[in-house]
């Protein structure tokens, strides 16, 4: 496995490459990142990067907490037989003088996006110069992430970028709770707490699949559960267009029920198709 931090490097080991696989990781990864891995070996090359964008994070002490282990990642990424990891330092990817901002519009500032201004635009930004330097025929995705999907397949069909969305399965914990790098901030307590997200959205999905077509109800079933977990802070829950990401009065159709609570003093984000 070949661990670069440069964009000039990235590029000398792609050189003639064949197909490419690109998963972009903030890094502390989980078995949900090493599924999009195992995705990604229908190409000939696979590429991780693992890079804490700054431009996503709405606090500097939200960054700062973020969990990082690239030691432990690294590990991991050579057992998963990943072909070239991309590490960059910040100064690489946003070097003095850096400007440009992608906007994807309004579907990166409803839902998720209405609770952290600015964290999609940041998203489509760092993704964005990853595909370019990259240069990925595939990229792959979690779904537990669905918005972060919905906007960059928006931008990626937007700027004409020649590569392909792959959407993979969340990846869950046999309590149900999504895998997910916060997940290591949660104490024993929480941790059995957390699971109650899971727990509320598949109680909507049950109720969609017996009949109920209101998303305001549906919300309803969902949100009452998570109240009821004394330790758990219901953020939001909406039943929102799996595209758009508008919240939907009646479900005609498919649809995703989006959940975001605290759970302490973490907050954990999840969802559901239906």
């Amino acid at each position: 496995m070949n661990v670069v931090e440069s964009i000039e490097e990235v590029r000398k080991h792609l050189d003639g490459a064949g197909s490419v696989g690109l998963i972009p990781t903030m890094g502390y990864l989980h078995e949900g990142h090493l599924s999009l891995l195992s995705r990604s070996r229908e190409n000939d090359v696979t590429v991780m990067s693992i890079f804490v964008n700054p431009l996503q994070f709405g606090s500097t002490q939200d960054l700062e907490t973020y969990p990082r282990d690239l030691d432990r990642d690294l590990a991991m990424a050579t057992d998963a037989g990943v072909d070239v990891v991309f590490a960059p330092t910040p100064e690489e990817m946003f070097p003095r003088g850096y400007a440009t901002n992608v906007d994807v519009g309004r579907i990166a500032e409803i839902s998720e996006g209405a609770r952290r201004p600015g964290h999609f635009n940041g998203v489509a930004t760092v993704v964005a110069k990853l595909f370019n330097i990259v240069r990925p025929d595939r990229a792959y995705f979690g779904k537990k992430d669905a918005q972060q999907i919905a906007v960059i397949d928006q931008m990626a069909k937007d700027l004409d970028l020649a590569v392909e969305i792959v959407a993979c399965p969340t990846l869950r914990e046999s309590d149900g709770l999504a895998m997910s790098s916060r997940n290591v901030h949660l104490d024993p307590q929480e941790r059995q707490a957390a699971a109650v997200l899971s727990k509320a959205l598949f109680a909507g999905r049950d109720a969609v699949e017996a009949g109920e077509r209101s998303g305001s109800a549906v919300a309803g079933i969902v949100g009452g559960i998570v109240k009821h977990e004394a330790l758990a802070r219901l953020d939001y829950v909406e039943v929102v267009d799996p595209v758009s990401f508008e919240q939907l009065d009646s479900i005609a159709g498919q649809a995703t029920i989006v959940i975001a609570a605290f759970v302490g003093s973490t907050r954990l984000i999840d969802n559901v198709d239906v």
